[in-house]
Parts: C-alpha cells; sequence; structure tokens
C-alpha cells in the first residue's frame, strides 16, 4: 500500500511557483530523504503533505485515500472532516525548532496531545512516554523542564512527543538544522532506530552522510521539481542530472 502519493502537485505563494508538478508515492515502510539546495521547495512539499501549506493544485493521496484535490487555489475534493482529521494524526512531524511547552515538563509534552484527543487515558499516556523517553535514551529527564535540555535533547523530546500518537508516517523537516553540531549524531541515531524499526518516513535533511545510509530512495529537487529520484548509489554516485 503506498501511504503518501502526490499527482501534479503545484504551490504558488502569488507570482512565485515554489512547487511545480510534483508526482510523488511513497510505499508502506519506506525511508524518502529529500535534499536540494535552500529554496527549492523541499519544506514546503513536505508541510503540504499534512496540510500545513495548502497546495495550488494537484492530489494528494493518504494510505491510498484522496485527502485533497485543488486546483487553481480552489478545493475540488477531500474526504470528510473526521477522516481527514484521523488521517492527519496519523502522520508526525518534527520540525527544525523543537516547539516544546516551556512551562510544561518533558513528560507533560509528550503526554498532553494523547490525552487531549482522548486516544490514551493520563496513566496509559505516561506510560507510553515512559517508553519513548527510553527508546530516545532520555528517560532520566521526564520531570526536567524544556530549558534544561540540551538543543539534541529537546530533538529527541520532539521526536518522542511525535511519536506519542501512533503514527504510521513521520515526517522530518531539516531536524538537524538548528543543532550545533556536536549534537546532530545523536538525533540522526534515534532517526536510524525508526527508520530500522520499519517506520515509514519523508525526510528533509542536508545530511548527505545521513541520506547515503538510511534512506530507501533518495530525492533531489531544484527549482520546484523532482530532479533525480533513485536509490542513494543511484543519486550520488551515479546521477542522471549534472546539478
Amino acid at each position: 500500500m503506498s501511504m503518501i502519493r502526490t499527482e501534479h502537485l503545484a504551490k504558488s505563494f502569488g507570482e512565485l511557483v515554489v512547487l511545480k508538478d510534483i508526482n510523488l508515492t511513497v510505499e508502506s515502510g519506506e525511508v524518502v530523504v529529500i535534499i536540494g539546495p535552500s529554496g527549492a521547495g523541499k519544506s514546503t512539499f513536505l508541510r503540504s503533505l499534512n496540510n500545513l501549506e495548502k497546495i495550488t493544485s494537484g492530489k494528494i493521496f493518504i494510505e491510498d485515500k484522496l485527502f485533497y484535490h485543488r486546483e487553481n487555489d480552489r478545493t475540488v475534493d477531500k474526504m470528510e472532516a473526521k477522516q481527514h482529521k484521523d488521517l492527519l494524526l496519523e502522520m508526525g512531524m518534527v520540525f527544525q525548532q523543537f516547539n516544546l511547552f516551556p512551562h510544561l515538563t518533558i513528560l507533560e509534552n509528550i503526554t498532553l496531545a494523547p490525552v487531549m484527543l482522548k486516544k490514551m487515558t493520563k496513566d496509559q499516556a505516561k506510560e507510553k512516554a515512559m517508553e519513548l523517553l527510553k527508546r530516545v535514551g532520555l528517560e532520566e529527564k521526564a520531570e526536567a523542564y524544556p530549558v534544561q535540555l540540551s538543543g539534541g535533547q529537546k530533538q529527541r523530546v520532539a521526536i518522542a512527543r511525535a511519536l506519542a500518537m501512533n503514527p504510521e508516517i513521520m515526517l522530518f523537516d531539516e531536524p538537524t538544522s538548528a543543532l550545533d553540531p556536536e549534537m546532530v549524531g545523536e538525533v540522526l541515531d534515534v532517526m536510524k532506530d525508526l527508520a530500522e524499526s520499519g517506520m515509514t518516513m519523508v525526510i528533509v535533511t542536508h545530511e548527505m552522510g545521513f541520506a547515503r545510509e538510511v534512506a530507501s530512495r533518495v530525492i533531489f529537487m531544484d527549482q520546484g521539481i523532482i530532479m533525480e529520484n533513485g536509490t542513494p548509489e543511484e543519486v550520488f554516485t551515479n546521477p542522471k542530472n549534472e546539478r
């Protein structure tokens, strides 16, 4: 089953065309890494998948169901509201900035959404959060506040928070770009572990070594289009496109 499929996806901000005719399928269990220069449209594409950016035109399918169809900035078709919301909750997202609530402990940051959205009881959410903190190597920080954590630790908490909703798909938007270089490895290690566990992932990153090691497929974007789409070997060693 394809987890994500886009057909003729385009996005403009006024006169500025950011995405042009993007056709991409992500299968269950794939790790798709998107690389390319700044301004290539990578983050806009990622944000359009979970409706943080409204596409100008094209179709987005999630788990083979039509999620959104827009033409000329108008919605032509979309799924009914409850199903739309449920599918959105199946996509976890990790941003450049950690977006943790400073007044809540790490444990509270992770349990907030599952409890508020009635996905779990408080006790279930706490148990799940402790499991996830153990997985990202931070169980001893459960009662700490974000201000007491390093950037790398905050990003690992942000990953745990996204995983607390039991997503089917994880989207990562340059998760290491705001980190000091020595903290990048600890976040990439958590992402490698996720990839090895079979999680479907779409990752925008500048970390080429990570892309080569972890990706099942690498997408090279430039000027709003997909220039290359292949295995890491094909894209890094034997690209079709000079760029």
